[in-house]
């Protein structure tokens, strides 16, 4: 790969000792990739911020590199594993909460944005079409391939926080125009959409191929869901709906593959997801609920009554919470608006031993990650458990 004679000193260690660190990554990620140059980014975004996850070898790393070290570009954090302000409230133990804390500290004093969001293009850090970027959440990234028309691989989050420092990233996959074509055209046949079911069921079949989609047309916050969906489900990237995401081109499907998916598709996914029952959490928000989502559930909720025992949490980001505090009022009576953190990064596994969701995501990774039986319901189906 070929490295400018200013890439060529921050790899030396002439810049110091955490920009090394990083270049270093960068020429591995783009040796692998057989990557011809680094190309500058306009942001980042990291994964790896749960102590749930990275322990205390992600502190030392992170330790590491804010001796010396900054991010180039503005750069915005994933879900931590519990509300900052309300990790009582949630069971968090203080010895978990104090590794959180400093987690956070530590990205701090790399210039990180530390409002914790899986839902980035949400709040402070929303790219523009053509950007190039450097995002490590595939729910985040494939929304930003997919419907706003940025550029990004599927990061980890150390070669994420590495680009953030060096403001540059190997330029191989999506960041090349040949790579964001469609491989295979999906035909959706269903009249009421359910999203999360829709990307599971096109995630569990595509693998890593870019979808391109016929007969749906997504709202903004559907495009997250489905993203997020295919992302857990598969490897999904990135992918095309005609008529509605800023790729799609109807000339680029002539001669793919045709999968042609139905009501039969849909419930097999619904099938697989449901596996639990009598859940002891119901968690909303995985993605990140968004204001319209946080209005809407607030309109269906009002002026009914909270109704079973099992505890409720609605998931969003505080930069979101912040500008609808009314309806938040109104979810607060049925459950914890919880902010920073998400079911999948906070040790659930501790207090609840079955979680009901409406999220495709949540429930590819809740069994595993958090050791739960998953019971997988519509929003609409959520809200009639609660009230």
């Amino acid at each position: 790969m070929f490295l400018t004679r200013d890439e060529e000193a921050m790899l030396a260690g002439e810049k110091g000792e955490g920009i090394r660190t990083a270049m270093e990554l960068l020429v591995a990620l783009g040796d692998i990739y057989e990557a011809k140059r680094l190309v500058p980014i306009v942001s980042a975004h990291l994964s790896g911020v749960s102590y749930k996850t990275i322990g205390e070898g992600g502190i030392s790393f992170l330790q590491s590199l804010a001796k010396d070290a900054k991010v180039r570009v503005p750069t915005t954090l994933n879900p931590a594993g519990m509300d900052r302000e309300k990790w009582k409230e949630m069971g968090i133990s203080p010895r978990f909460a104090d590794r959180q804390h400093l987690i956070i500290e530590c990205y701090g004093k790399l210039g990180v944005d530390t409002d914790c969001s899986c839902t980035p293009y949400l709040g402070n850090n929303v790219p523009k079409k053509g950007q190039t970027l450097a995002w490590a959440e595939s729910s985040a990234l494939s929304f930003a391939n997919s419907a706003i028309g940025a550029r990004t691989n599927r990061e980890g989050g150390p070669g994420a926080l590495a680009a953030a420092i060096i403001g540059r990233t190997p330029e191989y996959g999506l960041h090349l125009d040949g790579n964001r074509t469609p491989g295979i055209v999906v035909e959706v046949e269903v009249e009421e959409v359910d999203y999360s079911l829709l990307g599971h069921a096109v995630g569990s079949s595509v693998g890593n191929r870019i979808p391109y989609f016929r007969g749906i047309r997504p709202t903004a916050d559907q495009l997250k869901t489905l993203a997020a969906a295919m992302a857990a489900a598969g490897s999904v990237a990135m992918f095309h709906v005609e008529g509605v995401t800023p790729e799609a081109d109807p000339l680029s499907i002539e001669g793919l593959e045709r999968l042609h998916l139905g009501r039969a598709e849909v419930e097999a996914a619904r099938n697989k997801l449901d596996r639990g029952r009598d859940p002891e959490l119901i968690a909303l928000g995985c993605p990140h609920l968004s204001v319209d989502e946080i209005r809407g559930l607030a309109a269906k909720l009002e002026g009914r009554k909270r109704k079973g025992d099992a505890e409720v949490w609605f998931c969003t980001s505080r930069h979101t919470a912040a500008k609808c505090p009314r309806e938040l009022g109104v979810l607060s009576k049925f459950g914890k608006v919880v902010c920073d953190t998400c079911m999948i990064v906070t040790p659930i596994e501790e207090r609840f031993r079955s979680t009901a969701t409406n999220s495709g995501k949540a429930c590819c990774y809740l069994p595993n990650l958090c050791s739960q039986k998953v019971v997988y319901r519509s929003t609409e189906g959520l809200l009639e458990m609660i009230s």
